[in-house]
C-alpha cells in the first residue's frame, strides 16, 4: 500500500505561475520520486511568491495549506522538487523543521536526514554569498583599472554579428552549390526534387536539419548574388586598369609632343 504525500511547488513571478514556466519540471520530478519511493500525491499545492527572507510563509498561503494537508493525512510528508523550491534562507528551513511536519526534497530521496536539510541549505547560501563578493569585488577592480562598465556598443555588437553569420552563410553555400550542381546535371531540377536528394545524401542543412524547396532556392540566390558581386568588382577593377593605361598614354603623348 502507497503512503500518503503532499506535493508543493512553487514558481517566482506572476509571470511564471500564468505561463506554467517551470512547474511541468517540478510536477515530474515529484511524481518520479512518489513512484519510485511508493507514495501516493493526495494533494498538490503551487504558490506563486517569493522565496525570500525568513517571514516568507506569511506570503505563501497555499505552503500553509500543504502544511495543513499534510496534518489531515497522519503528518505525511510534504514533498518538493528541489529545496530552493521551499526557500533559499536557512532561517526559514528551520522554521519550517520547527513545524513537526517531515519534508522530503526529491533530488536528495527520502532517506535524508532532516538536519542535512539545514545543511544543504546552509551551503547554497554561503555559496550565493561567496558568488556575490567575488562579483562585486571585481567589478571595483575593473573599475580601479579604468574599464568602462555597462553602456555596451549594442549596434556595433549587432552589426558585427550580422556580418559574422553572413560570412557563414556564404561559406556554407559555396560548398554546398557543387553538391547542388552535381544533382542538377544527373538530371533533378526542381527544388524539391534537389531538397530530396539533398537528404538522400545525408548532407544536412546550416543549422543541422533537413532539406527543403525554400532552402535549396536560397542556396542558389545567395551563391549568385555572391557571384554576381565578384563580377561586379572585377568590372570595376577593369576600368580602373583602362583608366591607369590611358593616363599612362597621355603622359607618353605629352613627353612625345615636348620633345618636338
Amino acid at each position: 500500500m502507497k503512503r500518503p504525500a503532499i506535493g508543493y511547488l512553487r514558481v517566482s513571478t506572476n509571470g511564471q505561475g500564468k505561463s506554467g514556466l517551470g512547474l511541468g519540471a517540478q510536477q515530474e520530478a515529484i511524481a518520479r520520486f512518489a513512484e519510485a519511493e511508493g507514495f501516493e500525491i493526495v494533494g498538490e499545492f503551487t504558490d506563486v511568491e517569493t522565496g525570500k527572507g525568513t517571514d516568507a510563509l506569511t506570503k505563501r498561503p497555499l505552503l500553509a495549506k500543504a502544511l495543513a494537508a499534510a496534518r489531515k493525512n497522519g503528518n505525511c510528508p510534504v514533498v518538493v522538487a528541489k529545496l530552493d523550491r521551499l526557500s533559499r534562507d536557512v532561517a526559514f528551513i528551520s522554521g519550517l523543521m520547527a513545524k513537526r511536519v517531515p519534508f522530503i526534497v526529491a533530488e536528495f530521496g527520502s532517506n535524508v536526514d532532516p538536519f542535512m536539510l539545514h545543511i544543504y541549505a546552509a551551503v547554497a547560501e554561503k555559496e550565493r554569498a561567496v558568488i556575490s563578493e567575488r562579483t562585486r569585488h571585481a567589478l571595483q577592480e575593473a573599475k580601479k583599472r579604468g574599464v568602462v562598465l555597462g553602456g555596451p556598443k549594442l549596434a556595433e555588437a549587432q552589426q558585427r554579428s550580422i556580418e559574422v553569420r553572413s560570412a557563414q552563410a556564404d561559406a556554407f553555400a559555396a560548398n554546398v552549390l557543387p553538391v547542388i550542381r552535381d544533382i542538377q546535371a544527373s538530371g533533378v531540377k526542381s527544388l524539391r526534387q534537389i531538397a530530396a536528394a539533398l537528404n538522400g545524401r545525408g548532407i544536412a542543412t546550416a543549422r543541422g536539419g533537413t532539406w527543403a524547396a525554400t532552402q535549396v532556392r536560397d542556396i542558389v540566390q545567395r551563391t549568385s548574388a555572391a557571384s554576381a558581386t565578384r563580377l561586379a568588382l572585377t568590372g570595376d577593377e577593369v576600368e580602373a586598369d583602362e583608366g591607369v593605361i590611358m593616363a599612362a598614354l597621355r603622359r607618353a603623348q605629352r613627353a612625345r609632343t615636348t620633345k618636338a
